[in-house]
């Protein structure tokens, strides 16, 4: 199997730099995650979302930044929710890029949520690159006190 023990060293050598890296590359991925960047187009063309149950609605928070209410598209139905976004360029007609970074972009995020919305009474604001949603839960989906007799 070995020869010696210095064959041994050598491929031990060689797992912590293949180790090294790793773990470089993994902290590579993390750092650009966190600044906001996409390392060679990764899953983060969808916005991040929160999904929070206020008691008598739910609210979702989603980070847009660069997009304005012209280039979204919020439907629901039943208990999904669907959120689209197309970012068109933003050169003048007629003028060259020497450097585009942003560039055009396209998300759609489906959720399904934890109960049914009254879809009639739902609100949605646009404001510093979040959009707030505000789902009014149904009669049917609210909690009831029960009296015991």
């Amino acid at each position: 199997m070995f020869a010696n023990v210095r064959d041994m060293d050598r491929m031990f050598g060689n797992m912590d730099l293949i180790q090294g890296r790793m773990v470089r590359l993994f902290n590579e991925v993390n750092r650009s995650r966190e600044c906001g960047g996409s390392p060679r187009a990764t899953a983060d063309s969808a916005p991040r979302t929160t999904l929070y149950d206020k008691g008598e609605y739910f609210e979702v928070l989603a980070e847009i930044p660069g997009f304005s209410k012209a280039d979204l598209d919020v439907k629901i139905q039943g208990k999904t929710l669907e959120i689209r976004g197309t970012r068109k360029p933003d050169a003048p007609e007629g003028y060259g890029s020497h450097r585009t970074e942003r560039g055009t972009k396209a998300f759609s995020r489906r959720f399904t949520l934890p109960g049914e919305v009254d879809a009639t009474r739902v609100e949605a604001l646009l404001e510093n690159g979040f959009l707030t949603l505000r789902l009014p839960k149904s009669e049917a989906a609210k909690p009831r006190q029960i009296t015991i007799n």
